[in-house]
């Protein structure tokens, strides 16, 4: 049987995250896998999957920033604001220099509102936005409040358009939770007053697992076709990775998990991994109050 754990995938183009979900259900032989967080089909990069018990760990990963590289097409917008929507409208970007671009670029980064995509998973009245935006409806998202830590340009090059020139901006960026990377591309084309919208995006981060911890789907499937178990990550060393760490005694995970609490700890703090000397993950806590309060407990 698969370990319970995390299973970090380098997800292909092309493959919508719930496709990824679905194949590794058969790889790993379980139903109980779930993802941390989408990717857009023309993505590609780190889905984090949680395998058996780690389905209820992707909770708390969820919220973990982001980092990505992109390519910006500026000069043309589409109705998803990615290279997979119709061209809403085509411009002439020739006069676009870098100075211009950079103090764009600028005004994105911090703490900024941000209006997501009208193609999101966002529920309007119920209905997920991007389903009313197909059914030809008009769909307008309220702002909200993301953070950009860092909105880096990395090259820049000119391109023969249908208006004229467009101008590809490869860029990296580290954002958090709820941030759209596409409504960044939008939003800088619209501030350079020529439109914008992807045309490459990869995953490359979240939190603290990067591409150098995630398995291209092909390999996965090799792995099980020649008998090879699984890169699983397990439950307490994933926590321990992403989280600041209790550690507990055998007991007190015994008590954890009939429903007693810690005693609390020297320094609050939001989240903790409560983990066994042995490795084991038993809870994830709430610490931030005078008595630890458990989030979730894990049956042995």
């Amino acid at each position: 049987m698969t370990p319970d754990g995390l299973l970090l995938v380098d997800k292909p183009a092309g493959w919508t995250s719930h496709d990824v979900v679905a194949r590794t259900r058969r790889l790993a032989r379980t139903r109980r896998v779930g993802h941390a967080g989408t990717l857009d089909p023309m993505a590609t990069g780190v889905l984090v999957l949680g395998i058996n018990k780690a389905t209820k760990l992707l909770t708390f990963l969820v919220g973990c920033d982001k980092t990505y590289t992109a390519t910006i097409r500026l000069g043309q917008s589409t109705i998803t604001d990615d290279a997979e929507g119709e061209v809403t409208r085509s411009y002439d970007a020739a006069g676009l220099t870098h100075d211009a671009v950079a103090a764009a670029v600028g005004e994105l980064r911090g703490e900024i509102q941000q209006v997501p995509s009208a193609v999101s998973a966002i529920k309007v009245d119920g209905v997920r936005s991007y389903a009313k935006v197909r059914g030809g409806d008009e769909v307008r998202l309220q702002p909200r409040p993301v953070r950009v830590n860092r909105f880096d340009i990395l090259a820049e090059r000119p391109v023969a358009g249908d208006a004229g020139t467009w101008y590809d901006v490869d860029v990296e960026v580290e954002v958090s939770s709820g941030t759209y990377v596409r409504a960044l591309a939008r939003d800088l084309g619209a501030a350079l007053g020529v439109g914008g919208h992807l045309t490459a995006l990869r995953r490359t981060r979240v939190g603290r697992f990067g591409l150098e911890d995630a398995t291209p789907l092909d390999e996965l499937a090799a792995r099980v076709d020649r008998d090879q178990p699984l890169p699983i990550i397990g439950m307490g060393a994933a926590a321990a990775a992403q989280f600041p760490v209790r550690r507990i005694s055998d007991q007190e995970a015994t008590d954890l998990r009939h429903g007693k609490r810690l005693a609390r700890r020297p320094e609050p703090v939001d989240l903790s991994a409560a983990i066994t000397e042995a490795g084991e993950l038993v809870a994830m806590l709430d610490e931030s109050r005078p008595v630890p309060v458990s989030r979730v407990v894990f049956p042995a």
